[in-house]
């Protein structure tokens, strides 16, 4: 919890995205371990489903993109990043709002993943295609990362650990430490595999906050909508324009001037500001609606 510059891990309040992001998780994780005791055959479905396999998903399992997000490896596993989700997820959220957020969450998440099956395919680090990757940690370090770059003058205190540090160095640490446990695990084939979507996490934490719209792709897409909608509206006005001015000279119309009754734009023009405009003698006939 922040507060002033200091953030502890204490229990920050609840906001709505990382409520809704902890209780899908944790739901996921029950049904795995309920699965896992009572069923294990439809359990071992539901991994196979759900996992990120970058063999399956180029075959066209698509899916697993994103909800290889929502399975865990274990109890620790899952603490550990729904955590940091709570810790670090409440206060960007509430500097961001609930859907900017959960853009945020699922492109570094989704990132993650691209990152994963891109280098399972070059066997960079012993990297396989055949190795399944779950776990938010993806998306958890976008958001560790984003944190660091947007509040790393906040101090952080490691409880127990009566120890202050910036959040800038707390997240720089962590990097560190990730790119030292990726090539560690390089001596063994496919545990890298996992360890690149940590380091793809990252990546695209980084490319939201260097390059994608201040609002989000909802903001993006619906400003380029509109405008798009307006461009077509403009071309209509200005069709119709047209058409007025053909039917006006068919209609031996000599004294018709096409500026007086619509702007550039095709926008017709006031009739009264047009009146205003006549000079003394003028013998135009007035307009007739």
């Amino acid at each position: 919890m922040r507060r002033g510059t200091t953030m502890s891990l204490s229990f920050p309040p609840f906001t709505r995205a990382v409520k809704q992001l902890l209780i899908a998780n944790a739901a996921i994780f029950l049904l795995q371990v309920l699965l896992g005791v009572f069923a294990p055959k439809p359990g071992q479905v539901l991994q196979v489903l759900l996992q990120l396999r970058p063999e399956d998903v180029i075959h066209g399992w698509i899916w697993q993109l994103a909800t290889y997000m929502f399975l865990h490896a274990g109890l620790w596993h899952i603490l550990f990043n729904m955590l940091a989700l709570w810790m670090f997820g409440v206060q960007l959220e509430q500097d961001w709002g609930h859907s900017l957020f959960l853009q945020f969450y699922f492109f570094c998440g989704i990132g993650a993943a691209l990152v994963t099956i891109a280098v399972s395919f070059t066997g960079i680090l012993q990297a396989s295609p055949y190795t399944a990757t779950v776990g938010a940690s993806g998306a958890i370090f976008g958001l560790l990362l984003a944190f660091g770059i947007l509040h790393g003058d906040s101090e952080i205190m490691l409880f127990p650990i009566p120890f202050l540090m910036k959040a800038r160095y707390f997240v720089i640490g962590l990097i560190f430490i990730e790119v030292i446990l990726t090539l560690s695990a390089a001596r063994q084939p496919g545990e890298s595999t996992a360890y690149m979507a940590h380091l793809g996490g990252l990546l695209f934490g980084y490319i939201w906050l260097k390059f994608v719209p201040r609002r989000g792709f909802g903001c993006a897409a619906s400003e380029k909508f509109y405008g798009l909608r307006n461009s077509y509206y403009r071309w209509k006005r200005k069709r119709a324009a047209r058409k007025f001015e053909v039917y006006m000279r068919k209609h031996d119309r000599g004294d018709y001037r096409h500026e007086d009754y619509f702007d550039e734009d095709g926008k017709m023009r006031d009739p009264s500001a047009r009146d205003r405009q006549k000079k003394n003698g003028d013998a135009r006939p007035p307009w007739v609606n």
